[in-house]
């Protein structure tokens, strides 16, 4: 679909056809970087559905919860070098598709509604081709009403397997997740006016891997791996250990130097929704415990304790993963784009009106997956929610292969973890000079900071948006076109 163009009834019920189970056809031929005859398949299906689960405790009320395959935060472990197809079965009674975040993958199927595929329709089906060069930890989520399926619990975790990697004698995967419920165990509203146009709304209930806290073991003197994800559709965490010095080995799946959270300020990194990290850390030899906690709010929260169960002997410890195989931006000859967060004006707040009687009307705002107010803008722009019903042209147009600089401007008074699709970027610099120069697919912006990102452009429409997100359906999205 180009960009600016409205959906006719033709065009709309085309797509609507389509989505049991093919995508519209790409406006360009995107190559796999491998031949398929030389890459090993791993083919799966992953089912969206309801599920009882007791994420108020053992004996409280069950909450009816989203999930893949009736597995909630259901892990997948795969080797680098695999190509995954996915065939994704729609079980909710609303459409969906599948976003696997972080994977640079061709354009036709990052999951993106009428951007890159048809809305899947409840029942309806959609293979997904996804090579898997990169090793790392990484997740996979809807890309369509989020705050509803994403805040019921539809995610699941991607692991990219190295035999490269260092060995370790222990590794955990930690997903955490708030929840917005009632004391019956049902869903409070998932959003609200009053968060949504600020930080987010929140929710109470916080959890790891689905329950309020991970009791874990590793041995004494063992080195251990911690997969740390922020799943939640809105909290930022400040993501601190206690009882051993931890190390942080990749951000967003990608390697980078270790590098001591000591040496961080307040000894924490501070992690956006969406955003990954792995940690490695050394169990103390006198088996005492090791607590990771997000230490962001005044009341600690602290979700897992590693206690010792055994022992081993471990020479000096050696960290330092593989090198991330990513294409490097050539900064002398890249082209330099700078974009703005902000918040939108009164007169784009536009409430959603539509004749009641046009399921069309309905259908169709339903396919662009649009929010009903306008509260957020790129570049004094925002994507389309209420009454404005096409898919706005792209933030910039740029040429496959070539280098970008990219500015990305926090003149809001809330924190933004900016997400680019089908990349991995570096994170150059921040005005307020607090990251290292590290790779990542989202970036946290502070309120009043600039944070500069460099990529090699892969050819697509490639959607930039906040991960806060209510604050990506109420406007902070757009994208770029690589031609």
């Amino acid at each position: 679909m180009s960009g600016g163009a409205t959906l006719s009834r033709r065009a709309f019920l085309g797509a609507a056809a389509l989505g049991a189970g093919a995508a519209l056809a790409p406006s360009r031929v995107s190559v796999a970087r491998t031949p398929a005859a030389f890459v090993p398949t791993k083919t799966l299906t992953l089912a969206s559905g309801e599920m009882d689960f007791r994420l108020l405790g053992a004996d409280r009320p069950a909450t009816r919860i989203y999930a893949y395959d009736g597995i909630p935060f259901q892990e997948l472990r795969l080797p680098r070098g695999t190509r995954l197809e996915a065939t994704f079965e729609n079980g909710l009674d609303e459409g969906s598709t599948v976003h696997f975040h972080g994977i640079r993958m061709p354009n036709e199927y990052d999951g993106v509604p009428t951007i890159t595929q048809p809305l899947i329709q409840p029942g309806g089906r959609f293979v997904y081709r996804i090579p898997l060069d990169d090793p790392g930890t990484f997740f996979f989520h809807p890309h369509c009403d989020e705050t509803g399926q994403a805040g019921r619990g539809l995610v699941g975790v991607l692991v990219v397997e190295d035999p490269r990697d260092p060995t370790f004698d222990a590794e955990h995967v930690l997903s955490l997740k708030d929840w917005r419920l009632a004391q019956d165990g049902s869903f409070l509203d998932l959003s609200e006016p009053d968060g949504a146009s600020k930080a987010g709304t929140f929710g109470a209930t916080r959890s790891v891997n689905g329950v309020a806290a991970l009791e874990l073991s590793a041995p004494a003197g063992g080195d251990v791996r911690l997969r740390i994800l922020n799943v939640d559709s809105t909290r930022i965490m400040d993501i601190g250990v206690e009882g051993a010095e931890a190390m942080l080995i990749a951000v967003d799946g990608h390697a980078l130097p270790p590098v001591s959270l000591d040496s961080l300020p307040d000894g924490v990194w501070r992690m956006g929704p969406a955003q990954r990290i792995d940690l490695a850390l050394r169990m103390p030899a006198d088996g005492s415990t090791v607590t990771i906690g997000d230490y962001r709010a005044a009341d600690i929260y602290s979700f897992a304790t590693l206690t010792a169960q055994g022992r081993v002997k471990r020479g000096k410890p050696a960290y330092a993963l593989p090198k991330a195989a990513i294409p490097r931006a050539d900064l002398k000859k890249a082209t330099r784009h700078s974009f703005t967060l902000q918040q939108a004006t009164d007169s784009a707040v536009k409430e959603l009106s539509l004749p009641p009687d046009d399921p069309l009307a309905k259908a169709l705002l339903d396919s662009l997956c649009v929010g009903s107010t306008t509260y957020w803008g790129i570049n004094q722009d925002s994507w389309p929610t209420g009454e404005r019903r096409s898919v706005p042209p792209p933030l910039a147009t740029m040429r496959a292969d070539a280098s970008y600089r990219v500015e990305i401007k926090n003149e809001t008074r809330f924190p933004h973890p900016v997400h680019l699709h089908g990349h991995a970027f570096e994170v150059l610099s921040s005005s307020l000079d607090r990251l290292p120069r590290h790779l990542a697919d989202t970036v946290l912006v502070q309120p009043g900071e600039a944070v500069e990102i460099a990529f090699v452009a892969a050819p697509g429409d490639w959607v930039f948006h906040c991960h806060i997100l209510e604050h990506m359906e109420t406007g902070m999205m757009g994208y770029f076109r690589v031609v």
